[in-house]
């Protein structure tokens, strides 16, 4: 089995330190969220994966073998943003030519899937709008059919209905290649049902890397009157709260209590996107 293992990957651009020892494995049939703020390292992580940019320090193996100018592993791994290398073509010469790059590349799938989008073969790929832009990088990356498949922001642009079909085709496709799937996004409520491991950088740190199961076992939301919220949590860890008019939700950590909550309050699990907010609030 394939294993990308990532070995204190440090990127530094003069002063600025986009990732700072970043140390994890990704495997096989797995769908991972990796999250993260604006500048927290997420491109960044996927410039090195991709082998567009060379690590400052450490080194992503595949399998063992450092994946920088290694043409064998990098057939098995595609980012998403590749689909803007032949800007200047109409769409189906450009999948015809990512099929020759690609040995896996499943370009009846890639034209099924141009269909279901209403992604015209005879448009010109630099005159896309910018959900068609994205919706032609997604095919790339999801008919290349790589045993590691990266999504950087995979709907923007998107309208409900592409961002729904997406994410169904996503589910279907990885039913049939259960292969390593990574999701660079903002919008974690939209696919959080999809993932079931997250990987969470914070100012190019590694903040959290572990199954959604368990980061959600992690606490659970109390929300209320804000005096009534107060009184319950008083003296429990939290991971932070929210304030709206005279209503409050506060994230606490660890298990609920098993005494029944007072008259007023609501006790439910934790929400991954509001979680995250909460942990890299800082």
């Amino acid at each position: 089995m394939n294993k990308l293992t990532y070995e204190n990957v440090t990127m530094r651009f003069g002063d600025v330190t986009a990732l700072d020892h970043v140390s994890l494995t990704l495997e096989p049939g797995h769908i991972y969220g990796l999250l993260g703020r604006n500048g927290a390292g997420k491109s960044t992580l996927l410039s090195v994966t991709a082998n567009w940019r060379h690590a400052t320090e450490g080194d992503v193996l595949l399998d063992g073998e450092s994946v920088w100018e290694n043409s064998r592993a990098q057939q098995l791994i595609v980012c998403m943003s590749d689909g803007n290398l032949f800007p200047t073509m109409r769409v189906k010469n450009g999948l015809l030519w990512y099929s020759r790059f690609r040995s896996g590349f499943d370009m009846e799938q890639a034209l099924r899937l141009c269909e279901k989008f209403e992604l015209s073969l005879k448009a010109k790929i630099q005159s896309l709008s910018t959900g068609y832009a994205t919706i032609f990088k997604l095919i790339v990356a999801m008919a290349s059919q790589c045993p590691f498949t990266f999504y950087d922001e995979p709907v923007l642009g998107l309208d409900a209905n592409h961002r729904d079909l997406f994410y169904r085709e996503l589910m279907e496709d990885f039913a049939r290649n259960p292969r390593c799937v990574v999701i660079s996004t903002h919008l974690i409520e939209e696919c959080s049902a999809l993932l079931d491991h997250i990987i969470v950088i914070n100012k190019g740190k590694l903040m959290l890397n572990e199954p959604v199961e368990d980061t959600l076992a992690r606490g659970y939301t109390v929300s209320g009157p804000a005096g009534v919220v107060d009184a319950f949590t008083a003296g429990k860890k939290l991971f932070g709260t929210q304030n709206l008019g005279g209503l409050k939700t506060a994230y606490v950590q660890g298990t609920p209590e098993q005494e029944k909550a007072p008259d007023g309050l609501e006790i439910s699990a934790l929400d991954l996107q509001q979680l995250f907010i909460q942990l890299t609030n800082v």
